[in-house]
């Protein structure tokens, strides 16, 4: 993993370091208190399967905005450019994962729809400032996720597991983190389980399927949260001809502000 050289608050200045290739890491910690976001962009009959999908899985799956086709811009969610902005992207083919580049120019097709659904990221920032741990950026490692037993709901050739990210606090801190992340639907809302991991599928809590392995302090209870990777094995089931995602924790930076989200992209006030 390439670790970041600063924190760098502006999303603007973060997306212009990440369009020059200077900043490839993931992106927790980074941009602020700005609403992050996962991608996924699919041709066609994919796009529109893929979009019900994430109308029938909201809570790992929320949907930010949903681009035209052939556009990479996002005007919703600022001045975006889909295909430079991402500081590392995976490219799937027949769901395989045959390539993660820091650019996808020569990839982009006129008929490519890109979809942005609300990742956890976006409520770390609210978190820190209450005072709770965030332990992944404390030790400048990406997020844990695990693939678990729990289903999603398919739609048309989209199905396969739930995906969670996992942050570990004390029990107290997990009570106060529900309260807190209740209020970012758009990232994913509240926990869907705290304590136990093989009840949801998870052997072995330190060798996550994807970021890095965890930092549990002496107390901890592990805490876990849908996440937007799941799309990622949806498409390992559903094997498009092609797919480009993020790669895990390189995330698209946004210029809306997190506590704003649900305001600006949904016109309802946030819960």
């Amino acid at each position: 993993m390439n670790a970041p050289k600063s924190v760098i608050a502006s999303p603007a200045a973060l997306r212009a370091e990440i369009r020059a290739g200077r900043f490839t890491a993931p992106t927790a910690g980074q941009g602020g208190e700005a609403l992050q976001a996962n991608l996924v962009m699919l041709r066609g009959t994919d796009a529109a399967e893929f979009l019900r999908y994430c109308q029938a899985n909201p809570r790992p799956c929320p949907l930010l905005a949903v681009g035209e086709p052939g556009d990479p811009s996002l005007p919703s969610l600022g001045d975006i450019d889909l295909r430079h902005d991402v500081p590392r992207y995976r490219v799937w083919r027949d769901g395989e994962l045959v390539d993660e580049p820091s650019d996808i120019a020569d990839l982009w097709t006129e008929d490519m729809v890109s979809f942005a659904l609300g990742c956890s990221f976006s409520f770390e920032d609210a978190l820190i400032r209450a005072g709770l741990p965030v332990r992944h950026i404390t030790a400048d490692r990406n997020v844990p996720m695990y693939r678990t037993s729990l289903p999603t709901r398919p739609a048309g050739q989209f199905s396969g597991p739930l995906v969670v990210s996992m942050r570990a606090m004390p029990a107290a801190d997990a009570i106060e983190a529900i309260s807190i992340c209740q209020r970012f639907p758009l990232a994913h809302g509240a926990p869907v389980h705290l304590g136990d991991p093989s009840q949801i599928g998870i052997a072995d809590i330190d060798a996550p399927d994807y970021g890095d392995p965890p930092v549990i302090e002496p107390g901890d209870i592990p805490v876990f949260w849908a996440c937007g990777v799941t799309p990622q094995a949806a498409i390992v089931t559903a094997k498009p001809g092609l797919a480009i995602t993020h790669a895990p924790g390189h995330m698209l930076v946004t210029d809306i502000p997190a506590s704003h989200a649900e305001r600006r992209l949904t016109g309802v006030h946030p819960v």
